[in-house]
């Protein structure tokens, strides 16, 4: 049986979906990009920033899971640029301990919505 979760500390979902789904002990969140939930404005000052923005709205959907980053084992990062791969991952790499860092993707693309940077989405298990 799926459960939502949602939280008002995440951005609420622009579309048809929610902004993660609890199926059993496993944690599917939507892609997040750098929307400020208190504000649903973007948050697109600089790659660091965007990415930091984006990591704390996965982190407020993890809480809300009563999980945090330990609990991820996949992620999936799209980029505008990959050129801007080194600061991403500055970012990124912050929010885990390297030796239990989840598996991952990143693929560059050529739109995101709203014309972010970067957009993640994390597979977590408690």
């Amino acid at each position: 049986m799926k459960k939502i979760i949602h939280t008002k500390n995440a951005p609420a979902p622009i579309g048809p979906y929610n902004q993660a789904i609890l199926v059993g002990n496993t944690l599917y969140t939507s892609g997040q990009i750098a929307l400020n939930p208190e504000t649903m404005e973007l948050v697109l000052d600089d790659i660091e920033t965007e990415t930091k923005q984006v990591m704390e709205n996965l982190k407020a959907l993890l809480a809300e899971a009563d999980m945090t980053f330990e609990n991820v084992i996949k992620t999936t990062i799209f980029i505008m640029n990959m050129a801007d791969f080194s600061r991403i991952n500055a970012v990124y790499g912050s929010y885990f301990h390297e030796a239990t860092a989840p598996a991952r993707e990143t693929v560059q693309v050529a739109c995101l919505p709203k014309n972010v940077n970067i957009e993640i989405s994390i597979i977590a298990v408690k």
